[in-house]
Formats: structure tokens, C-alpha cells, sequence
């Protein structure tokens, strides 16, 4: 009878792997949120595209197909991981042309990004304390190059401003906190009356961000756990973020923050278990009175 129980539990273990590297992992779907956050001025909705965690690798046509029949935003943004290999520039910028903002455009790199994925014990993942490995370079010169040539704001810890048909927008960016890349002093609010928009690709800042006083916030980086479970939910993140805040829409005091759980995954890691892999359109308009 033992032998039964375990022979149905390996099946069970067997099925579920192939289900995640099989179909989920590249089981896209597309995400909205209706946010009323905009200043009583705003006469319009903005449409924001948020993307996360890419992980494209050379000759990655599905989801390039899927990025490609979303619709144009008026603002897009990308935070970080783009590339799964070095190699993968160009088909990055190609899958990303057709979805550029009508008005701005925008995106932060990820590790992935300046340095090439390497293989990785899984188990690394649950210690707490995770030294980061020293990697070869990648090609974020090159990635950095393609996306401005295309119109692609790189928001490396600066910001920029923005006017959406009436509402005046502060944008700030950094890089990558989870590679102590990142300068919070570049995020602080140089004109708090505008609405504020706050870009990363790690969420470990959010709390400084939220205080600072932006609106709304979006990051990535945690896959959304990318392997989760029933109740529990993520297993692990992969960032000082609670897990119940790793990924889809939450508050933080009076700003909202998105964490996506991303399209991609390592090239390493090619698997994803109640975590599809999602695209995010965030629908802003005026608050109610």
C-alpha cells in the first residue's frame, strides 16, 4: 500500500513540473486595474502598460506575439530583467516597438540586465541572508542603446516630468535596489503637488517611496514568487517585501503600489506554478470628489 502512496505522489510531482514548464510558463495573460487617483483636474484616464521581468532569450516568438497584439498605452513602463541572455537585445527592442506610450515611454534595468544569468541552486533562494555571486558582464550598454534609439526613457536613478492632457506628472526612477544599485536620494519629491509616479525593479524601496509621497509606485523582480501554493501562497520572493505583498495591487499609507509577477522567468528556472505570467494595464482617473 506504502508503495502506491508514493508511487501516486511521484506522478503527482511529475505532472505538476511538466504543467508548470509546459503550460503555465507560457500561459500569458493580460491584467487591469481601475485606479481613481488622479487629481480632480485630469479630464481624461491614462492608460499605463506596466512590464516586468522579460527574461527573453533569442528566438522567444510567443511571448513576443503575445506583447505585440496588447494594446498601445499612453504611458508604458518596464521595470527591469528584460534579457534572459545577452544575445537577446535585438529581440527585445523588436518585441517592445509596438507597445511604446503614445505620450512616454519608460524603463529601469534589472541584474539580469548588467550581468549574465548564471546556474543557481535552488535551495539558495531560502537562506535569509543570500550573498550575491560576482557575474560576467551582459549587455546593458547595448540594451540601453536599443530602447533610446527607439524612444525609451532609461530611468537610472533620475526623473523626468511628464504632461498627460492636463495632469502634470513627476516620474522618478532607480536602479536596481536588489544590486544595491539604487540612490534613494533621487527619488525625493522636487515638486509634491504634481502627481508622483515612482519606477524600480526591485519593491525593497517601496516603503522609503510611499513616505516620500508618490502616488503610485511599480516594481517587479519577485516573479510574484513564481512557484506558489494554495492558502500559502509564494513561496519565496526574493525580496524584503512581505509575501503576501509580492505581487498585483496593494496600499502603502496613501500610495498604491504594483508589483508585477512578470512575463518571464530565468532560462534556469523555466517554471511557474499558480503564477501565470502577466502583462498589467492600470487605468488612472480622476478621484471621486
Amino acid at each position: 500500500m506504502l508503495w502506491y502512496i508514493l508511487a501516486g505522489v511521484v506522478g503527482a510531482g511529475i505532472l505538476c513540473v511538466a504543467y508548470g514548464v509546459f503550460v503555465e510558463r507560457s500561459w500569458f495573460r493580460l491584467a487591469r486595474y481601475r485606479l481613481g487617483i488622479l487629481p480632480g483636474s485630469a479630464r481624461t484616464p491614462i492608460r499605463v502598460l506596466h512590464l516586468s521581468d522579460l527574461h527573453f532569450i533569442r528566438g522567444d516568438r510567443r511571448k513576443a506575439r503575445f506583447i505585440g497584439r496588447l494594446e498601445q498605452p499612453d504611458v508604458a513602463i518596464v521595470t527591469g530583467d528584460l534579457l534572459g541572455e545577452p544575445e537577446a537585445v535585438e529581440t527585445v527592442a523588436e518585441a517592445l516597438r509596438p507597445v511604446r506610450g503614445r505620450t512616454a515611454s519608460y524603463f529601469v534595468l534589472g541584474s539580469n540586465d548588467y550581468y549574465r544569468p548564471m546556474r543557481l541552486n535552488y535551495l539558495r533562494y531560502f537562506r535569509p541572508q543570500r550573498k550575491h555571486r560576482k557575474g560576467s558582464p551582459g549587455s546593458s550598454h547595448e540594451l540601453i542603446t536599443a530602447l533610446e534609439r527607439d524612444g525609451w526613457v532609461h530611468l537610472k536613478n533620475r526623473g523626468a516630468d511628464l504632461s498627460l492632457d492636463g495632469t502634470r506628472v513627476e516620474v522618478s526612477g532607480m536602479d536596481d535596489p536588489h544590486i544595491h544599485r539604487h540612490d534613494i536620494r533621487t527619488a525625493v519629491r522636487r515638486e509634491p503637488d504634481r502627481f508622483g509616479l515612482a519606477v524600480v525593479h526591485s519593491p525593497d524601496p517601496v516603503a522609503e517611496l510611499a513616505a516620500l509621497g508618490y502616488d503610485l509606485i511599480v516594481a517587479g523582480h519577485t516573479h510574484g514568487g513564481q512557484v506558489r501554493l494554495p492558502i500559502y501562497g509564494a513561496i519565496v520572493t526574493n525580496s524584503h517585501m512581505p509575501r503576501v505583498l509580492s505581487r498585483g495591487l496593494s496600499k502603502i499609507g496613501t500610495s498604491y503600489v504594483h508589483v508585477s509577477p512578470g512575463l518571464g522567468t530565468s532560462k534556469y528556472a523555466p517554471f511557474r506554478f499558480l503564477c501565470r505570467p502577466e502583462a498589467t494595464i492600470l487605468e488612472l482617473s480622476p478621484s471621486s470628489p
